[in-house]
């Protein structure tokens, strides 16, 4: 290469087509957000950190006659929520085939079931701890619908799963399940 064209060729190479001049990457963030309106002082350091507990207030309780005290679920309601709980674990476990849920839970609910059971789980079979029924629909006297909430471990961590029993066509089905 020649002389003049290997300098055309250094200069066309060092060359760039980038601006010299220096901008800045980044650029100031517009606040969309409103001025605060009356604040109050944040707490004190002390009253974040108190170590002293409180005491406990007592919680009156109905009198046995009272027309505003809640009768307890059936207990045909706490049995079959129990069961339909232990069965719901015992097929995400793959210890049940999934087909066994389908008469204890609502035709909605039995693909969300199904779908959350294709997961599995890698941490142990999964134990029923503690279930608990309130009642939310009552009908004649009797509870038609009831909310279910029930603790269940697996491995070492305790986890919480909840759902509502309802009382169709002389039978109660599971119509709503959520699995923490």
């Amino acid at each position: 290469m020649s002389s003049i064209r290997l300098d055309r060729w250094r200069a066309a190479v060092t060359a760039s087509r980038i601006p010299t001049r220096r901008t800045s990457f980044t650029s100031p963030v517009v606040d969309y957000e409103p001025p605060p309106l009356g604040t109050c002082p944040p707490p004190s350091s002390a009253a974040m950190h108190r170590h002293t507990s409180r005491p406990l207030r007592s919680v009156p309780t109905a009198p046995p006659g009272a027309d505003h005290a809640v009768e307890p679920p059936p207990r045909a309601a706490a049995v079959f929520a129990e069961t339909t709980l232990r069965r719901v674990l015992e097929v995400s476990d793959r210890r049940r085939p999934v087909a066994q849920l389908r008469p204890l839970v609502a035709p909605a609910l039995f693909d969300a079931v199904a779908a959350f059971t294709t997961a599995g789980s890698r941490d142990g079979a999964a134990v029923l701890r503690r279930v608990r029924l309130r009642p939310v629909h009552v009908l004649d006297g009797e509870a038609a619908a009831a909310e279910v909430f029930a603790t269940y471990s697996r491995g070492r961590r305790v986890r919480a799963i909840a759902g509502r029993v309802e009382l169709v066509k002389g039978r109660w089905v599971m119509v709503a399940l959520q699995v923490g």
